[in-house]
């Protein structure tokens, strides 16, 4: 299938930190989710990534778009017969002008709730998502479009649609409760880390493929961390635990660019320093490397992997650690990251020689070891 761009991009932390404001953490919101997470497929952000996935981008783009399974081909069999209405033209339009609009649009698909046929305000998500990197919105394309949106959805019976495969999506949520380990990763992270968190929200569709991000929003003394992540993967051809090891990483190296973020800026100083040859420490000819600017971004990337090769060393027998490692250093170097074999060796022998010490602590002693 023709592919126009890749989108491997993985997002830092923060990804809409200027939009802090745009949320609203009431005090029955902040007692209802203090100390818990949830896994949820949003009905008016599905139907935001239904409409993308029917326009002539989505369709011809497999990385933006998951293709594969029964749901896919029910979303093509139900909805493709609209593909002409003028808002689907209109979203492909924004596609095309910049890849970006496909986080501004289904981002914000969590600021409406449906009444009815119609769409009202959600009373927590004002407008959540304003700015990516240095790219600013200062309309929410869903308020912009809500009308448009509204008669696709009225014409194609999407909330029909939606209600008729409510018990596939539970199966999804259920899923990554017992495959993911999202609490027990969060329990280690946070003693493992000085940074807290109060909540976790996951925000999951079964056509979400490559572009997987995380981010934060902080509001009313309350901190609520989010993640855009598909479902969790159960290959054929891997074992159980093979395969909770797989969906683990995915979610486990989202969720911790939450936490090495602040000792990361704590020492940015020497991060850029040590990291400044770019040529040792990315191959430029990988595609998707280019998300990774500076020392501090490429320097992140390398430290989500090597903490969540911490955490397996902490958490799975000898034998899950070691294959565990090993295939973290294999993607790395696929993904354009080839010294992860020296830079996790250091976090390990850092980590040994002061297993009491928060990570955030380590950082100095860690970063010394890269002089050249």
């Amino acid at each position: 299938m023709q592919k126009r761009f890749l989108l491997i991009l993985l997002i830092s932390t923060s990804v809409f930190s200027h939009a802090q404001y745009k949320v609203n953490f009431t005090e029955k919101f902040k007692k209802a989710n203090q100390g818990k997470y949830k896994i949820e497929i949003n009905e008016v952000k599905e139907l935001v990534q239904i409409m993308i996935a029917i326009t002539a981008s989505g369709l011809e783009n497999d990385d933006m778009v998951e293709q594969k399974g029964t749901y896919y081909q029910d979303v093509i069999q139900h909805f493709k017969p609209f593909a002409n209405e003028k808002i689907i033209q209109t979203f492909d339009s924004l596609l095309v002008e910049s890849i970006y609009n496909y986080i501004f649009l289904t981002g914000n698909g969590i600021s409406y709730d449906f009444k009815g046929n119609k769409l009202v305000k959600n009373n927590i998500f004002d407008f959540p998502a304003t700015t990516i990197s240095k790219i600013k919105i200062t309309e929410n394309p869903i308020s912009t479009y809500k009308t448009a949106i509204e008669e696709f959805a009225r014409k194609s019976n999407f909330r029909a649609f939606y209600k008729k495969h409510k018990p596939y999506y539970a199966t999804i949520v259920s899923t990554y409760e017992k495959n993911a380990n999202l609490g027990k990763q969060w329990k280690w992270l946070e003693k493992n880390f000085k940074t807290t968190q109060n909540s976790y929200t996951i925000f999951c569709s079964p056509l979400i493929n490559s572009l997987n991000y995380t981010g934060d929003f902080e509001n009313n003394n309350f901190k609520l961390i989010y993640m855009v992540l598909p479902p969790v993967d159960k290959l054929e051809n891997l074992s159980a635990r093979e395969n909770e090891l797989l969906n683990t990483r995915v979610m486990f190296t989202e969720i911790d660019h939450n936490y090495v973020k602040a000792p990361t800026l704590a020492n940015q100083e020497a991060v850029n320093e040590y990291f400044k040859d770019r040529k040792k420490w990315t191959n430029e000819a990988i595609e998707g490397v280019s998300a990774y600017p500076n020392p501090v971004k490429v320097f992140d990337e390398y430290m989500t992997y090597a903490v969540f090769v911490l955490y397996c060393k902490d958490t799975y027998d000898e034998k899950d650690f070691q294959e565990t490692k090993q295939s973290v250093i294999s993607l790395m170097k696929e993904r354009g990251f080839p010294k992860m074999q020296e830079f996790t060796d250091k976090l390990l022998k850092t980590r040994s020689e002061h297993p009491d010490k928060k990570i955030d602590d380590i950082y100095p002693e860690f970063l010394k070891q890269f002089v050249q």
